[in-house]
C-alpha cells in the first residue's frame, strides 16, 4: 500500500511560479510510476505530467509543455512538479498519483494510488 502526501499549492498571480511536491511511503517507490493529475472545478480529471519509473521518461500534457517541469528524488521518496509561467485555466486541485504500470502513461484510469490534492489558484 504506497501512501502519497501532497503539498505545496497556493494561491498565486498569472505568471508566477509553485512548486509542488509529492512525499511517498509504504511501498517501493522507484517501481512505480507517478504522476501529477488535476481536476478544475467543472471538469474531469486531467494528466498533467508524469514519470514513468521503467526509464525515468518525462511525459506532459501538451498544454503544459515549455512551462511544467516533473521530476523525482528516489533517495527522499519525492516527486516535485515545477510550475511557471502559471495561467488562470492552471486553476484546479492537483493529485499526485502512483502506479506499477510503465507504459500509458498519461492514462488517468491506469493509477492504483492518490493523494488528498492540494488547491493552486492562478488570479489573473
Amino acid at each position: 500500500q504506497v501512501q502519497l502526501v501532497e503539498s505545496g499549492g497556493g494561491l498565486v498571480q498569472a505568471g508566477g511560479s509553485l512548486r509542488l511536491s509529492c512525499a511517498a511511503s509504504g511501498g517501493t517507490f522507484n517501481r512505480y510510476t507517478i504522476s501529477w493529475i488535476r481536476r478544475a472545478p467543472g471538469k474531469e480529471r486531467e494528466f498533467v505530467a508524469g514519470l514513468s519509473w521503467i526509464d525515468g521518461s518525462p511525459y506532459y500534457q501538451n498544454s503544459v509543455k515549455g512551462r511544467f517541469t516533473v521530476s523525482r528524488d528516489n533517495a527522499k521518496n519525492t516527486v516535485y512538479l515545477q510550475m511557471n509561467s502559471l495561467k488562470p485555466e492552471d486553476t484546479a486541485v492537483y493529485y499526485c498519483a502512483a502506479g506499477p504500470h510503465w507504459s500509458g502513461v498519461s492514462q488517468v484510469g491506469k493509477y492504483d494510488y492518490w493523494g488528498q490534492g492540494t488547491q493552486v489558484t492562478v488570479s489573473s
